[in-house]
């Protein structure tokens, strides 16, 4: 595990580098975003970026879409993965927040964890892009970086949340989120990691370990 002096190297890094991290996913609210990271479920997202304008054109608020039926949701969604999962995630998460939530997305893990379709790396990263809470999803990449770099040990996604918590203070988890989600999908990718060219190569667990003999 890295020391508190690394750990603080590898954070001036990515501020430095990365000042402003952003999604990449296409939103302008909270109801907006959770129909895109729904959707961005094992999706890349640029095709969900493709997808979202007309979905959200024919569904511009939480009400429409809670009217409306996993069928008549599918061919807006049908090129994602997963569409008829999907289409009856999106109407069932509408309709629970119109049900139970006045209408509103909620911001909380535990409320946002209730809707269908969601998990808790999408409430989080619904909780932290939105709400600007101070929580941090694990994803595929977030999990991988983490342990590359060394910054967990952790086998399970909640393990290296809550190492990524003691890391990193609240104020910084929102971006932190976003820093191990680009490096991971531009630099240290999980295939073919972009190694030579990485500015965390000094402080990288699994690097050091490739240029062992």
């Amino acid at each position: 595990m890295k020391t508190k002096k690394e750990i603080n190297a590898i954070i001036q890094w990515f501020q430095t580098h990365m000042p402003h991290p952003e999604s990449e996913l296409h939103y302008q609210d909270p109801y907006s975003l959770i129909v895109a990271v729904i959707l961005s479920a094992q999706c890349t997202d640029k095709r969900v970026n493709l997808v979202t304008p007309a979905l959200l054109e024919r569904f511009p608020t939480v009400d429409h879409l809670a009217t409306a039926t996993p069928e008549e949701v599918f061919p807006y969604i049908k090129s994602v993965t997963y569409p008829n999962n999907k289409a009856r995630h999106l109407t069932g998460m509408a309709q629970r927040i119109v049900e139970q939530f006045d209408g509103k997305v909620p911001s909380t893990t535990e409320e946002l964890c209730q809707l269908p379709g969601v998990g808790r790396k999408t409430a989080h990263v619904i909780a932290s892009v939105a709400f600007d809470k101070p929580v941090i999803a694990v994803d595929t990449h977030v999990f991988r970086i983490s342990r590359r770099l060394g910054l967990s040990r952790g086998t399970t996604p909640l393990a290296v949340e809550k190492d990524m918590n003691r890391h990193f203070p609240p104020q910084l988890r929102a971006k932190a989120h976003h820093w191990l989600i680009l490096h991971g999908r531009y630099v240290c990718t999980a295939r073919k990691p972009k190694c030579e060219s990485c500015g965390l190569s000094g402080f990288c667990d699994f690097y050091k370990k490739e240029q062992t003999p």
